[in-house]
């Protein structure tokens, strides 16, 4: 694998786990909301990697991209608020189904691989750099 293909390999990641930020920020935004802008109750998001060939033909190096984003098949959870003018005729009220700890788990998870991204580009620039004083 060429030494810039690292830099291809880790860019396509750093945009992936930025995709995948997005979308954390989105399910934490909507964790109490009641209605979404289809008028269900908000279902949350999980973002779909897939390997793809980087690089060259014939060469083993894979990045990673978004295939698509897909809703949450947890059940919603259900609330007992009679107050609320959304509850049904029992006080019950349908709530999105974002569990927040487990949105922190993926924030905390996804900032880390983007960091580490970051780390593995900086290693590759400084190893370009050194190699180029060699040459000097």
């Amino acid at each position: 694998m060429s030494l810039f293909n690292v830099f291809q390999v880790s860019s396509s990641a750093m945009s992936a786990q930025a995709m995948r930020l997005n979308t954390v920020a989105s399910n934490l935004a909507n964790v109490d909301s009641i209605v979404s802008s289809d008028g269900r109750p908000y279902r949350s998001r999980q973002v779909v990697f897939q390997a793809t060939p980087m690089g060259n033909a014939g060469e083993a190096s894979q990045g990673v991209r978004v295939t698509q984003i897909v809703e949450s098949a947890a059940p919603p959870r259900i609330v007992y608020d009679p107050a609320n003018p959304l509850a049904n005729e029992n006080g019950y009220v349908t709530m999105s189904n974002v569990d927040a700890v487990e949105e922190m788990v993926n924030m905390i998870s996804a900032a880390r691989s983007y960091q580490t991204n970051v780390e593995v580009m900086n290693s590759a620039k400084q190893m370009l750099l050194r190699t180029l004083q060699i040459g000097q």
